[in-house]
């Protein structure tokens, strides 16, 4: 199994919290769009003894685009790839872009998932956010496209300024109510150089609150699996039958290829990266060449990666596998540096698979990183 990402990087206005690449103005929307489907017939030969099971608009705001610019990539990936018959492709889409008819449009193309960037239902907590959209567009879009779409997941955020517990416990059930089979949420970062780091430093915004973060992490937990959902990854939630194939795949370290500029690349002893600016990657694209940076992952490199991303899931660090594909030197490393949060109820051992307790997963990637093999 093999997935495709297509980075689209534009957005109507720069939400405060991001640190992805994209931007605001759309003058080179044709050309990016072309070269995306030149990047993808470019890089046909990398996955030719594989199967695309998966196609992913993420960005920046993916639902900027036409159906008829969307549908012209798929069909491009269609041509140059051998693509399963019924695969995963989700669109990435924000409520103010999704308008009846455009939800309509969608549901009549070959998206057949839906990630909507809802983030909170408070007004207060979108203009904080800079959000594109209002809270009336939010459940609008939601009331609207579970009507035609089954496979629907939404984004919420969590440890927002200010927010307290009852709110956050409205966002969740306002969130439940529209019965969507797939929730991920996130913790509110602050990530250097964004508009949200420079107003907290100039006091403008409260700093973020870890201990209500943590909290609120825990009401999520507790509210969704009450409501059937499982938490199968850190930040994701899912009804049984409903695990995003694209992020599992990402997290069980299956190859991927990552079109358009910032997209990063993964073959299984590679890491590649386009470069972060779209008139060097159309330049470089239309000159025939790829934009990329790559980097050869040590053995150390790959254990870590593998540590760091199945710490996260439900079915943790199988050590069989551990021991199969890097050696028992390194099963032995890990149960050892493991031991100290097997004592602190952090972690525990199941089913020969390394795991985080609940009271742990808040804090799997710092533990995580405890367990990594150091050059």
């Amino acid at each position: 199994m093999s997935g495709i990402y297509i980075h689209i990087p534009f957005c109507k206005q720069a939400c405060y919290y991001c640190d992805f690449h994209f931007s605001t103005s759309l003058k080179k929307k044709d050309q990016l769009i072309s070269a995306l489907a030149k990047e993808l017939q470019l890089r046909k030969d990398e996955f030719k003894n594989s199967t695309v099971e998966t196609i992913y608009f993420g960005g920046g705001t993916p639902s900027l685009l036409s159906i008829e610019e969307l549908q012209f990539l798929i069909d491009t990936v269609h041509e140059n790839y051998s693509v399963a018959t019924s695969p995963e492709i989700t669109l990435e889409a924000n409520p103010d872009d999704l308008s009846e008819e455009k939800i309509v449009e969608l549901s009549q193309s070959t998206i057949n998932r839906l990630s909507i960037g809802i983030q909170s239902f408070f007004e207060k907590d979108l203009k904080l956010m800079n959000r594109a959209h209002n809270a009336e567009e939010a459940k609008k879009c939601l009331e609207i496209a579970t009507q035609y779409f089954d496979n629907i997941s939404l984004d919420l955020i969590y440890g927002i300024p200010n927010s307290k517990s009852k709110e956050w416990l409205d966002n969740i059930k306002t969130a439940l109510s529209f019965g969507v089979p797939h929730i991920s949420s996130y913790a509110l970062t602050v990530e250097p150089k964004t508009a949200l780091a420079n107003f907290i430093d100039k006091g403008i915004i409260d700093d973020v609150d870890d201990e209500v973060a943590h909290q609120q992490f825990h009401q999520l937990i507790e509210q969704l699996e009450e409501a059937g959902f499982e938490h199968y990854e850190l930040s994701n939630f899912a009804k049984p039958g409903y695990y995003s194939k694209n992020n599992s795949a990402y997290w069980l370290g299956k190859p991927y290829i990552g079109i358009g500029p910032s997209a990063h690349s993964f073959n299984g002893d590679q890491r590649a990266w386009n470069v972060k600016n779209n008139s060097v990657y159309i330049k470089k694209i239309e000159a025939n060449q790829l934009p990329l940076e790559i980097e050869t992952l040590s053995q150390n490199d790959k254990y870590n990666e593998f540590v760091m991303t199945g710490l996260r899931t439900s079915w943790g660090i199988s050590l069989k596998t551990i021991s199969s594909r890097f050696g028992d030197h390194y099963k032995d490393f890990l149960l050892n540096q493991a031991q100290f949060y097997i004592t602190k109820h952090l972690l525990y051992i199941d089913n020969d698979s390394l795991k985080a307790t609940k009271k742990g997963k808040f804090l799997t990637d710092g533990i995580a990183s405890e367990l990594f093999m150091l050059n």
